[in-house]
């Protein structure tokens, strides 16, 4: 099959191509890279939703209930579950397709599972280019569900629109869950298993730390003569403008019992109102920037690693050979590096 095949039938919405396409993506194979040359302008349409969270946080059930809200609304949906690699074997448990086998048969939804491949920050190398894929097919929403590594999500948020953080009362500390990078990344909570004790003080817990974080960054103000809150420009000049509304986002609180799908449709209603504000306000171009950013460093370190590793062992032996050669101290890992970054 050529790349033309392929990319016509992804664009036809051919659900075997394109499942064919991911493999080939996942492969890293080069029939893969001229088919998504050919399929890049027809993409940029689809609102990716990231769903990340520690992991028996429910982000699996979740995202089931978010598959059927969407639907029940007439949108076309893709999923991309993204699970761990077992280092023993290198294959993926691939559990949520468990979660979501509902919706097997729905041809508006197609889910695809995607092993993490010993990649770090939840999220699989080949993740970029399949939502390249599903976006291209047509796919109106298209849910991310990462592994769930903790505190450190960035690489979903450089991914996705809107980035759903799930957090679940009574799994060790609280404030230890909500501190860190979790806390930036974030456009929206969900408080699953809210039936659980504990889920009201994470909620107040919650709030009072992007109570404290806006505080933080907010701009000196005082009163002008008419008892109005202005921000001066500088120290020692005069009080002008009356203060703005805010306009960068402030995360919204959901409370959710996803097993019995109590308050998915609000939180549904809570995404779309950051879709609403981020296009109102033009985030929604800088956020582009950025997941063009992020998957072409992404699509050239992996470039350049493959050229390097390739050049290493024409030139020094294979990889293992040289790893022994340097744990032995025969070897510089720092020359060598040098050199081949040369």
């Amino acid at each position: 099959m050529t790349a033309q095949e392929l990319a016509d039938g992804v664009l036809a919405g051919d659900v075997r191509k394109a499942s064919r396409l991911m493999r080939l993506i996942d492969d890293g194979a080069p029939l893969a890279t001229d088919a998504l040359k050919l399929l890049f302008p027809m993409t940029g349409k689809a609102w990716i939703i990231g769903i990340t969270g520690s992991p028996g946080a429910g982000k699996s059930t979740l995202t089931d209930r978010l598959i059927t809200a969407y639907r029940a609304q007439g949108k076309s949906v893709g999923v991309i579950a993204v699970d761990p690699t077992s280092p023993f074997t290198g294959g993926a448990i691939l559990g949520d397709r468990i979660r979501m086998q509902g919706h097997a048969t729905d041809p508006g939804v197609f889910i695809r599972s995607l092993a993490t491949r010993g990649n770090l920050g939840g999220l699989s190398r080949a993740t970029g280019d399949c939502l390249r894929v599903m976006d291209a097919m047509g796919r109106e929403v298209i849910i991310v569900e990462t592994v769930g590594v903790g505190q450190d999500e960035i690489d979903i948020a450089q991914l996705a629109h809107t980035t759903v953080v799930v957090l679940v009362p009574g799994m060790g500390d609280d404030i230890q869950a909500i501190k860190a990078g979790i806390l930036e990344v974030a456009d929206v909570f969900v408080v699953n298993k809210a039936d659980l004790d504990g889920a009201d003080r994470m909620v107040r817990e919650l709030r009072a730390t992007l109570e404290l974080r806006h505080a933080i960054k907010a701009p000196p103000m005082d009163h002008d003569a008419h008892h109005r809150m202005v921000r001066a420009k500088a120290e020692g000049t005069p009080l002008e403008q009356p203060l703005a509304g805010p306009v960068e986002w402030e995360p919204l609180i959901q409370k959710v019992i996803a097993a019995k799908g109590t308050g998915v449709d609000e939180l549904v209603a809570a995404i779309g109102k950051h879709q609403t504000h981020l296009v109102e306000t033009g985030e929604k171009a800088k956020r582009e920037q950025t997941r063009a950013m992020t998957q072409f460093l992404t699509l050239l370190k992996d470039r350049l690693l493959r050229a390097g590793l390739d050049r290493l062992e024409r030139e020094r032996g294979k990889l293992i050979d040289v790893a022994a050669r340097i744990a032995e101290r025969k070897a510089d890992p720092y020359v060598l590096a040098d050199e081949l970054a040369r």
